[in-house]
């Protein structure tokens, strides 16, 4: 599949062929559309683009298809929203990427109503001086091979403007390599979602931003090119100058916000809002609480174990007890204050745990003998947005995942004596949120074992977090209006985690690096250097509070900086209180072996 399509020195064509979709009976044409990855990053970056800036990007199109393409000689499908007529082209205008053609004979035409005549085709077509953009132009199947290169290079400048270019790429920095900066993140996170790498969620907030980027930029060139027309130095153009500037600005933020999706390794530092929609039921409109039982067999020995041990807490209350055959759908016929007990044995579940009550999910006996397993592709496990859920004694296997084997929305998620196996991240803790997680094991992320959002609370009390790509990632955000996260973390068991055991994730904000004095900016640094040197060494529980001591200061510093930065803009009462909160709360106990780049670091983007 990574051959080199259409090469010249194999007899006839290497290219499939497709039948073109409605009633008019046009000819094959070439299937093109299924290149993987590897094909389009190999000639975007060896052929067409190479090292150009986004200035040059038309210029080097039009040299690659000069190369490449047959100037006549072929017929093709032209496509538009509204119709499609087959044409034959008599010559290329490379450097407005076009192609001059003519109606071929006999005259097919498909349209979604019947005004698209050979006559009326005829008139479009001088009105256009008979030149189609080539994007427009499906080629029609030739078996001779002629073509295939033809309608590869056609292909490739389809989807270059469909997926790759956006219109205010023009306006990028010349000094910066387009296809590196542009190019290739794009390309990547277009691939990403073909093959389910990217959360849905994601995929819509992205496709919005999108959206929303090219309306505020349109915008803004009209508002620019009224000010450029208008050389008069009146009050309008002055209230024209003020919107530019804030439509410029705006623009600049949307931007940065597809740059973060389209990056693959910021994609998720920065998450996305979703379930604000999902309700709690509340109370049962009876008042009463109920049991549900999830058995995988139920035998006269169970149910008898059960009733002594869970189902008969207080001999004088009645309870309802309801049973499942599998815990989803025990946890979806939950209401606030109910409890799920799940009965040893392997379960396959295909589907979600939205949990936004408060309720309570036990597996009766260990954690290896209460297995919840995914199955199915899917965006999420479970998700949690109940004022107080309990999850106890579970081993949660995921498969085939996109997003966190546990995401942590809202509310307050105790996590006890579970098992943790994952796929991509582990578990979540969004803004606002809190979780507690003690005497607990996960492993295998594929991302971090626990991610940890600015706003958050969480507390990690006797868990192992190892096998995974970073053990805990810790999100603070200066330019954000999110408190700091509190964390707690004591007793704990990080190791053989690739990078590191904790990484601390912010952005590099141009006015620090600039205005900070280099000896301010190295003490800085060193104090980092000093962590990681600090906890690599501690395999003894009296070096965490050394830990701890080098991680207040750097928060002080770190507050330090903010407070300079915030006097710059104006501000000049800062809130003490706040700018001195320091983000570990605790940290007794913990060790930290075998990670890969050390026990502590910090992640500049």
């Amino acid at each position: 599949s990574w051959s080199d399509y259409g090469s010249r020195d194999k007899p006839g064509t290497t290219l499939g062929r497709t039948v073109p979709d409605g009633n008019v009976l046009f000819p094959d044409i070439f299937h093109t559309d299924h290149l993987l990855f590897y094909e389009r990053f190999r000639i975007y970056q060896d052929y067409i683009l190479a090292d150009c800036k986004a200035s040059e990007v038309k210029r080097f199109i039009a040299e690659y298809l000069e190369k490449v393409l047959e100037p006549s000689g072929w017929q093709a499908i032209w496509r538009t929203d509204v119709f499609e007529v087959l044409v034959g082209v008599v010559g290329v205008d490379f450097s407005a990427l076009k192609a001059v053609v003519q109606l071929s004979e006999p005259f097919l035409c498909e349209s979604q109503d019947s005004s698209f005549t050979l006559e009326c085709m005829q008139e479009l077509l001088e009105l256009k001086e008979h030149q189609i953009l080539l994007q427009e132009l499906w080629v029609v199947y030739d078996e001779s091979g002629d073509f295939d290169q033809t309608a590869l290079a056609i292909e490739h400048v389809r989807f270059f403007y469909r997926c790759i270019w956006r219109t205010w790429d023009e306006e990028e920095e010349d000094e910066f390599d387009y296809f590196v900066r542009c190019v290739e993140p794009r390309l990547r996170l277009h691939y990403d979602i073909l093959e389910h790498r990217v959360p849905s969620g994601l995929i819509v907030d992205y496709q919005n931003l999108l959206s929303q980027c090219e309306e505020v930029y349109e915008k803004f060139l009209s508002v620019r090119n009224s000010i450029s027309n208008d050389d008069s130095d009146s009050e309008a153009e002055n209230v024209s100058m003020v919107e530019g500037l804030k439509l410029y600005d705006k623009v600049e933020h949307l931007k940065q916000k597809l740059k973060l999706i389209e990056n693959p390794l910021l994609r998720y530092v920065f998450g996305y809002q979703k379930y604000g929609s999902l309700q709690a039921k509340g109370l049962r409109p009876t008042g009463a609480r109920v049991i549900h039982v999830v058995p995988w067999t139920m035998t006269a020995g169970l149910l008898h174990m059960l009733a002594r041990d869970k189902l008969c807490p207080a001999p004088c209350e009645e309870l309802e007890i309801q049973f499942h055959r599998d815990p989803l759908a025990a946890v979806n016929a939950c209401y606030e204050g109910d409890k799920v007990i799940i009965c040893p044995g392997h379960y396959f579940v295909d589907g979600v745990f939205s949990i936004a009550d408060s309720v309570e999910l036990e597996g009766y006996g260990l954690p290896d003998d209460v297995v919840i397993e995914k199955q199915g592709k899917g965006d999420n496990f479970f998700d949690c947005t109940g004022a107080n859920i309990k999850i106890s004694n579970l081993k949660l296997v995921q498969h085939d995942a996109v997003e966190g084997i546990l995401n942590v929305h809202h509310g307050k998620t105790t996590l006890e004596n579970c098992v943790l196996q994952c796929e991509t991240t582990g578990i979540t803790v969004r803004t606002s949120a809190e979780l507690l997680m003690r005497n607990s094991d996960l492993y295998g992320a594929k991302g971090a074992g626990v991610e940890i959002y600015p706003g958050s609370v969480c507390t990690l009390l006797h868990n192992g977090i190892h096998h995974c790509k970073e053990g805990i990632l810790v999100k603070n955000f200066l330019d954000e209006d999110y408190e700091v996260p509190k964390i707690a973390m004591i007793n704990n068991m990080i190791h053989n985690n690739e990078g590191y055991g904790v990484v601390l994730v912010r952005p590099t904000i141009p006015s620090e690096m600039k205005d900070i004095e280099e000896n301010e900016f190295q003490d800085f640094l060193k104090m980092w250097l000093l962590c990681m040197t600090v906890a690599e060494a501690s395999e003894q529980t009296e070096n965490n509070s050394e830990i701890a001591n080098v991680l207040g200061a750097t928060s002080a510093k770190k507050s330090q900086i903010h407070t300079k930065r915030l006097s710059e803009l104006g501000f000049t009462e800062a809130d003490d209180n706040l700018m001195s909160q320091e983000m570990f709360v605790s940290v007794e106990g913990n060790q930290f072996k075998w990670n890969g780049k050390g026990s502590f670091g910090i992640f500049f983007f």
